[in-house]
């Protein structure tokens, strides 16, 4: 009697069952690929700010140098300051 009860238990589940139970086989899927998709739109949103804020700071150069607070000559310096400087053959 106690013999039969014991194969009634059914056995102990594995992490792989526990998880495959709580998620359900879309939570895995889902998790591969959206983890590149965040990175990819992550990565193209700095992209797209950096170039933003690049074209702003020329933009209020050419307003400084436009009212006269500033030449053109030093409007141009300060454009050409984070370019790497051209190479002479």
């Amino acid at each position: 009697m106690i013999w039969t009860l014991a194969q009634d238990v059914p056995p102990a589940n594995t992490w792989p069952d526990v998880f495959a139970n709580v998620a359900g086989p879309g939570l895995l899927f889902l998790l591969i690929f959206s983890i590149p998709i965040v990175a990819i739109v992550g990565g193209t949103l700095k992209l797209i700010l950096a170039e933003r804020g690049q074209q702003r700071t020329r933009q209020e150069i050419a307003a400084y140098v436009a009212e006269g607070s500033m030449t053109a000559d030093e409007g141009e310096r300060l454009l050409r300051a984070g370019t790497a400087p051209a190479a002479d053959d």
